[in-house]
This record gives structure tokens, C-alpha cells and sequence, in this order.
């Protein structure tokens, strides 16, 4: 992450040399695929059938490989490698370890209260490319059952995170209507199995075509229905529930469905309202919070589609009660329902300026 700006930045550079922004993002997936495959301890797989569908879990946690340490990392036991792609899922779990060098994440303190491992800990389960690394033995498989991992109420982030969608954070919602699962992770074993005793999948919520990695393998496992905009459908084209237009759908008592185009032609959050529960805004890459800014933020260098599109869809998520953001891309916070309304109309003023 550089400046406040989430993963899709590193992207930018791309973008601005070649015309077609799907080719721009393709050159980003080759990379993270060309990264992914450290040479350290190989990533364990295993099959099994579910449904009629052969599916493949990946059942271990790929870890770094010492040989490719960053010069950048703090001398000690937990280290970052140079396949990186700086998706900032690691300081967002633990950032008093992991900071970032422009190019690279990198161990900037190591751990050393119990904590603090166990944030690292989570971080190098998260990694998406398997970057992060201990170079003696550590307590993985325990932490590991931290996930999914409580934000709040019944709502928590899973973690696992995929190359696919550059370390895009996806979400679990328990519900007694049957829980969503917002955005995907990598299809993973221990989150499968996790998943199913709190009850399965009903819906994948997809905010856009960027982030939904694994979302198929998940779909055919739980039987459940993926919903995306008609104007995203590319990424998933036999999905299940396909939304059209631009105004908001309710679908049940507590989930709103916001078309929000900008970022990407189809892009869509949700917002989610418990009957006497803090509500949540999961925003795709629509909005965040920005780390080093310190305020909610949006960013016209990763908008893809449409500036004034994405400053029309921030303006008309305002009305809205909102508690919580919980981006794809970029820092989960709570902010309470009256300061996240003045973050956005002042997010719309200097958007506009």
C-alpha cells in the first residue's frame, strides 16, 4: 500500500501504460500467479467430491522462503520474501510487525509478546502468495483456528486471502436466514469445514469483478448462489443471481444491495442493518480507510471504469446508517453512524474538487 491507497494501486503503473484495463489487471494476475510458488515447504493439496463436483482444497499453509528474505526485515524469526505483491493484508492484521517499503512488506519489529506473535501469525496464514515466513518453528495449525476471524457481532473476516483477488479481505455474515459469505477467499479446507458448522453458505455476495477468487469452488460446495452486477458478469458468468441497474435491492429484512458503478461498471456493496446491531458497509474497493490519511478515502488513480460514476455512488450511500466499513481493499473500521456521514459527504466534496 502506498499513501492510503489500497492493493489496486500497484496496478497503476500498468494502467498508464497499457490501454485496456483488463489487460492491466491480466499482467497483475501473471505476476501474482509467477510469485506465488515459493521454494520453501511445498503447498499440500488434497481432493475430495462434493455435490458431483471434484474440488481441491488447499489444506496447508504455504509459508516463505528464507533465501528470498527482504533486506528490509528486522533481524529475527519472522521474515517477509520478495514475492510479495504488497496487498497490505499484513499490517491490517498486525501492524506493529509488518510495514511497507514502497515495493515489499517487510518485518519492521519482530513479535514479542504472545499477542502480537499470534497477529503475526494470522498474517502469515493470511498472505496471499506465502510471502511471510518464520525461519523456526512456529504455532500455525493453532492460529489457524482463529479463523474465521470475529469482527463484529455475527460478522467476521475469513482470512485466507487469494492471489486472484490480491489479498482482497472477504467476510462471513451469520444469519438465522443463512449466512453470506461477501466476496472470496481461497478455497480452503479449514475454512470449509469451519464454515459448514456454523451453518453453511445461502449466498455469495460478489461487490465486482476483481475479487472473487475462489467464489465458483465455494458456490458448488454449499449449493450456494452467487449474486454480481449484470455489468461485472464476465468474472462469473454462470452466476446464480445477477443484479441490473443502478437502484438498491432489498433482499430480506437486514441486507440491502447497492449498486454503487465507478471503480468497476458493476460494482456493488452491501449494507447490512441487524434489527438492534451495529450496521456494516461492505465496500468492495469502493471506499476504505485510509491508514495513513486517517479518513474514509477513495481514489481516482484505481478507478476503472468511472470518476464521476464512483462520486455519484459515494453521494448516494449518505442516507445510509452506517457503523461499519469493511473494505475489499484497505483498513476495517468503526467509525459510528454520524462520523462515517460526514466522512462521506467530505470523501464526495474533495472527490468532486
Amino acid at each position: 500500500m502506498l499513501g492510503g491507497t489500497p492493493r489496486n494501486a500497484c496496478l497503476a503503473p500498468f494502467a498508464q501504460s497499457i490501454p485496456d484495463r483488463n489487460e492491466a489487471v491480466e499482467v497483475m494476475k501473471r505476476r501474482a500467479s509467477n510469485q506465488a510458488q515459493p521454494a520453501g515447504p511445498p503447498r499440500s493439496k488434497s481432493e475430495s467430491s462434493h455435490a458431483g463436483a471434484r474440488i481441491l482444497f488447499q489444506s496447508s499453509v504455504p509459508m516463505a522462503d528464507p533465501r528470498k528474505a527482504v533486506s528490509s526485515n528486522a533481524e529475527g524469526d519472522f521474515f517477509v520474501d520478495s514475492t510479495c505483491i504488497d496487498c497490505d493484508t499484513c499490517r491490517q492484521l498486525a501492524p506493529d510487525t509488518f510495514g511497507d517499503d514502497g515495493e515489499h512488506a517487510f518485518v519492521k519489529q519482530q513479535p514479542r509478546a504472545p499477542d502480537e506473535v499470534r497477529a503475526a501469525l494470522r498474517a502469515l496464514i493470511s498472505c496471499p502468495t506465502g510471502s511471510i515466513g518464520t525461519r523456526g518453528p512456529n504455532d500455525v495449525s493453532r492460529v489457524r483456528e482463529d479463523f474465521p476471524l470475529n469482527v463484529v457481532g455475527r460478522v467476521s473476516y475469513l482470512g485466507f486471502t487469494s492471489a486472484d483477488s490480491f489479498g482482497g479481505s472477504s467476510y462471513l455474515i451469520e444469519h438465522a436466514a443463512g449466512n453470506w459469505m461477501i466476496d472470496a477467499p481461497k478455497f480452503n479446507r479449514h475454512l470449509v469445514e469451519r464454515i459448514e458448522e456454523r451453518g453453511g453458505i445461502a449466498r455469495i455476495f460478489l461487490t465486482h469483478q476483481d475479487d472473487v477468487a475462489d467464489a465458483a469452488r465455494y458456490a458448488a460446495w454449499f449449493d450456494a448462489p452467487r449474486m454480481i452486477h449484470r455489468r461485472d458478469r464476465a468474472a462469473q458468468p454462470d452466476a446464480e443471481v445477477v443484479i441490473d441497474g443502478v437502484e438498491s435491492v432489498q433482499s430480506g429484512a437486514d441486507f440491502t444491495v447497492i449498486p454503487t458503478p465507478g471503480h468497476t461498471a458493476g460494482h456493488m456493496v452491501l449494507h447490512f442493518a441487524p434489527s438492534g446491531g451495529p450496521t456494516c458497509l461492505f465496500s468492495g474497493d469502493h471506499l476504505w480507510w485510509s491508514r495513513t490519511k486517517q479518513r474514509l478515502w477513495a481514489s481516482r488513480e484505481v478507478c476503472w471504469h468511472d470518476w464521476d460514476e464512483q462520486i455519484a455512488s459515494v453521494e448516494k450511500l449518505i442516507p445510509y446508517d452506517i457503523d461499519w466499513i469493511l473494505p475489499g481493499h484497505g483498513e476495517r473500521r468503526h467509525l459510528g453512524r454520524e462520523r462515517t456521514r460526514a466522512e462521506l459527504e467530505r470523501l464526495v466534496r474533495d472527490m468532486r474538487a
